[in-house]
């Protein structure tokens, strides 16, 4: 094999693999171009001998870490990771039992109810209550608020 094409074949691997970081998660190209760059690299070692395997591995790695350098100075996590916010809270409990409101969803058996100027989740026990049922809480456990209907 001559040198353009093992140097085509490991830059492909090395492509295949940062496509894999980048755009197509599943393992396939990632391991594709692990095996295309590996073989590359094992050919030539075999066709030029010791010291063309060892310039070739190294060739490699230092692509690659030129590559990482690169797109780590580029913000190009920035453009694929997720950095939104989350604001949701788990129910804060300031209801106690005998605290009185209404469903603003469906209670089967659980749902969103309006007590005291919060929207909580809230259980019942029995029944399946629809929207805007006056309910009152009759257990408070943990954060699970239990209501019925009042």
């Amino acid at each position: 094999m001559s040198w353009p094409i093992l140097i085509s074949v490991a830059l492909l691997g090395l492509l295949l693999v940062a496509l894999e970081i980048v755009a197509l998660p599943g393992g396939i190209s990632g391991v594709l171009g692990a095996l295309l760059a590996a073989a590359a690299i094992a050919l030539s070692f075999k066709t030029y001998g010791y010291w063309a395997g060892i310039i070739m591995l190294l060739s490699s790695i230092l692509i690659v870490v030129v590559l990482l350098i690169i797109f780590m100075k580029s913000k190009t996590w920035r453009r694929v990771s997720l950095d939104t916010e989350i604001d949701g809270r788990a129910n804060e409990v300031t209801i106690a039992v005998g605290d009185e409101g209404k469903t603003i969803s469906r209670l089967a058996p659980a749902g969103k109810a309006l007590i005291k100027g919060q929207v909580v989740e809230v259980h019942t026990v029995s029944d399946y209550l629809d929207t805007d049922v006056p309910v009152k809480v009759i257990e408070v456990d943990g954060y699970r608020i239990i209501v019925e209907r009042n």
